[in-house]
């Protein structure tokens, strides 16, 4: 399992700290926007994600928990993405989502929130990533959702890679390793995942 550290900031101050924080052990980062609609709270504005991660030989994931997340899509590009995720509920149409980001030359994954159902039927094809949020997006502290290990076992199971955000410690670290999690990303506990 990968362990990829995650900036979530309303501040874009904050989110140049927690660069500076992880910048030297890793070369994969996950950056979380949130819009206000989809969530409570909003993040800083994606076009400072270059000024915060300034490094080229970085990799930037955008997790898109906005309202129709393909209408971000160039201004993932513009900010240096390799690959978008976006939160399914907030999709009209999630197929257009995923060719629109391929064809752009993106990898391109779908996010699903703590209470959305899944179905591995409705992954469209080229879909690189399905990422369950093991607790409910936004800023405030939630506890893990034990229950979501279930769809991490029937994506596994279609052949999906899968990814899990939130509410990730050592405690929890091996349930997910044991249930597939191909990719584990995390936020305030990152460096101590990081280091074993």
């Amino acid at each position: 399992m990968i362990i990829v550290p995650t900036i979530f900031e309303k501040d874009p101050l904050l989110a140049e700290a927690r660069w500076e924080q992880i910048k030297e052990t890793t070369r994969w980062v996950q950056v979380d926007v949130i819009d206000g609609v989809y969530g409570k709270g909003k993040s800083f504005d994606l076009e400072l994600v270059k000024k915060i991660i300034p490094d080229q030989d970085k990799l930037v994931e955008i997790h898109l928990m906005v309202k129709e997340p393909i209408s971000w899509i160039n201004k993932c590009i513009e900010a240096g993405a390799t690959r978008v995720v976006g939160q399914i509920e907030m999709m009209s149409d999630v197929g257009a989502f995923i060719k629109k980001a391929t064809d752009e030359g993106l990898e391109a994954g779908l996010g699903w929130d703590a209470e959305t159902d899944f179905d591995p039927k409705k992954v469209p094809e080229g879909t690189d990533l399905v990422l369950f949020m093991g607790r409910d997006a936004g800023f405030e502290a939630k506890d893990f959702d034990e229950k979501i290990l279930e769809k991490v076992k029937l994506a596994k199971s279609s052949g999906l890679r899968v990814g899990w955000d939130g509410g990730i410690n050592k405690a929890i670290e091996n349930k997910l390793k044991l249930a597939g999690v191909d990719i584990a990303y995390v936020g305030a506990n990152y460096l101590e995942l990081a280091n074993g």
